[in-house]
């Protein structure tokens, strides 16, 4: 009996022979010769033909390998199928190809009708774990079959689930509505494409705390990203101005929320986190301590220092230290990512030297607020670290004491240029999110200024390049709610996150003629998806049209 769970030795030695033997092209984009190639993020080395092929919209799925049976591969290709054929559909019929593909054979008459009637994926893992580092490569093969050959018209294949994840958004892609046939077709086919990542953390931040997101704009922003290739939603949950969280073990805090019903309960942060994953993206979580955290007090004043000192956290009382430990003990339990952010941010720490009992506390120790903000970030540190996270910090932290910083922490650059090259110069692993190019609520950085910005613009050894693991765009919600954040978010962020994902010698030279125009086309394929993305040319982000005009080049 034949083990479908078992990779396809035929198929896998077929495409080995496809993928080493056949002229790969760099990114087209690098040449500057032919056509563009419209896919976002550009893979890394691609070949096509110039065949038109009609896919079936009884596309069938056949999944083989230890991984290919996985619950997340057949929701992703029914999702990804749902968005291909919005158009048409199947028209009521079901398939002579769905039939036999479903059966697992070739035999039989072939549908005379369409070129591609099915897909085949192949996952060799069989591990749905999702972590920093994941293998997110996919091989992509897309040809005319002639009905005896052992190659399926389509086959991805991939060493973990969520590498087929981002091969099905390229297939999806490459997918397009013909009008006048009122068909799907794929042109320049055949399609060779071998892809991988240039960076393991493509990070997007969304602030939940200046104004509350609800769970469905979340999921939004999260299916947005996966269009392209973003793989970690950092959550910045709380902050000074609202905290909107349920921690069960202190259930006052959530008394620091706008409202009752601006509120994330446990089940609805487990079900973020479960949907995200479904999407191959990581959720890291932000506490930020020891400052932005007044609303922390609303349901316990004790974590004030005082009345008119109300952050940073009061640093001289263990409970400030117990709870944020519970909370994390909590937190733990829902967020399975093993980078946990723990802010240091912004600590303006004037109103401890003036409150009297954190005046003598510090006094008995000769120690200066400086001294008492060190105390409290290493703290915080040890906790997150004892509940098996790695400390991700804002840069102040490496700025104030680098040499004292747990040798695990993870730079957060964010105030200017220079930050990374320095903190991997002393061994740290470093996140680019320079707020000069990537803070998306600064509305007047133009995609261009997104796009250019490099994470390891500065570091010329290669072995100190491997310690900036990415960089993230940053969604500040002091101006964004639902009304406007999906405009805000895209598509400055897809410039950041093709940086993130291809090779920057294929993303390289004049930008206008390489970038733009596919810019334009991805745009407006996130419109189509029903993603409220502001046109690429706008002086200002997020602004409507200026006049009438083609989506492609607005």
């Amino acid at each position: 009996m034949k083990n479908h769970d078992a990779p396809n030795p035929p198929l896998a030695i077929l495409l080995f022979t496809l993928f080493t033997l056949l002229p790969l092209n760099p990114a087209a984009g690098a040449s500057h010769a032919g056509p563009l190639t419209y896919l976002w993020p550009l893979p890394a080395d691609f070949n096509s033909g110039e065949q038109t092929l009609s896919v079936d919209p009884d596309l069938a799925l056949v999944a083989d390998g230890n991984g290919g049976k996985s619950a997340i591969i057949k929701d992703a290709f029914d999702r990804y199928k749902g968005i291909i054929f919005k158009r048409g559909g199947s028209g009521g019929r079901r398939s002579l190809a769905l039939e036999r593909f479903a059966a697992g054979g070739r035999k039989g008459k072939r549908s005379a009708s369409y070129d591609v009637a099915g897909l085949k994926i192949v996952v060799h893992s069989g591990s749905e774990d999702l972590a920093l580092g994941v293998d997110e490569s996919y091989k992509l093969f897309i040809g005319k079959s002639d009905g005896q050959s052992i190659v399926w018209e389509a086959t991805i294949e991939a060493n973990t689930i969520y590498g087929a994840l981002r091969g099905l958004e390229t297939f999806s892609q490459l997918c397009v509505f013909d009008y006048g046939t009122k068909s799907v077709q794929i042109h320049k086919a055949p399609w060779f494409i071998q892809d991988k990542p240039r960076f393991n953390y493509r990070g997007m931040m969304i602030d939940t705390s200046r104004h509350y997101l609800p769970i469905e704009v979340i999921k939004q922003i999260i299916e947005s990203m996966s269009y392209a290739k973003f793989n970690v939603l950092h959550w910045h949950i709380i902050d000074e101005q609202s905290f909107p969280l349920e921690v069960p073990s202190y259930p006052k805090l959530w008394k620091g929320s706008y409202s009752n019903w601006e509120r994330y309960t446990v089940e609805d942060a487990y079900e973020i986190v479960n949907f995200a994953k479904s999407r191959g993206i990581n959720v890291m979580a932000e506490v930020d301590v020891p400052g932005h955290a007044e609303s922390w007090g609303v349901g316990y004043p004790d974590l004030w220092p005082s009345s008119s000192c109300r952050e940073p956290l009061d640093v001289t009382k263990n409970f400030t230290f117990d709870l944020i430990s519970g909370m994390l003990s909590d937190m733990r339990k829902i967020f399975p990512f093993g980078l946990f952010h723990l802010g240091g941010d912004e600590v303006n720490t004037d109103c401890w030297s003036s409150t009297p009992h954190v005046k003598k506390w510090l006094a008995d120790r000769n120690m200066t607020t400086k001294g008492a903000y060190e105390y409290f970030v290493l703290k915080a540190q040890e906790i997150a670290i004892s509940k098996g996270w790695i400390p991700v910090n804002w840069e102040e932290t490496f700025n104030a004491f680098p040499s004292a910083l747990n040798p695990k922490t993870i730079v957060h650059n964010w105030l200017g240029g220079g930050v990374c090259p320095a903190a991997v110069a002393k061994g740290f692993r470093c996140i680019f999110s320079n707020q000069g190019f990537w803070y998306l609520d600064h509305l007047d950085v133009p995609w261009e200024d997104v796009y250019t910005a490099d994470p390891v613009e500065g570091i010329h050894d290669a072995s100190k390049q491997k310690l900036v693991i990415g960089g993230e765009v940053c969604m500040w919600g002091e101006t964004a709610d639902t009304s406007d954040v999906l405009q805000t978010i895209w598509p400055r962020a897809a410039a950041a996150a093709e940086r993130l994902w291809s090779k920057k010698e294929d993303i390289s030279g004049n930008i206008t003629l390489t970038a733009l125009p596919r810019l334009h086309y991805f745009r407006c394929l996130l419109n189509r998806r029903g993603v409220a993305a502001a046109p690429v040319n706008n002086k200002y982000a997020r602004q409507p049209p200026t006049g009438p005009g083609s989506c492609y080049l607005q």
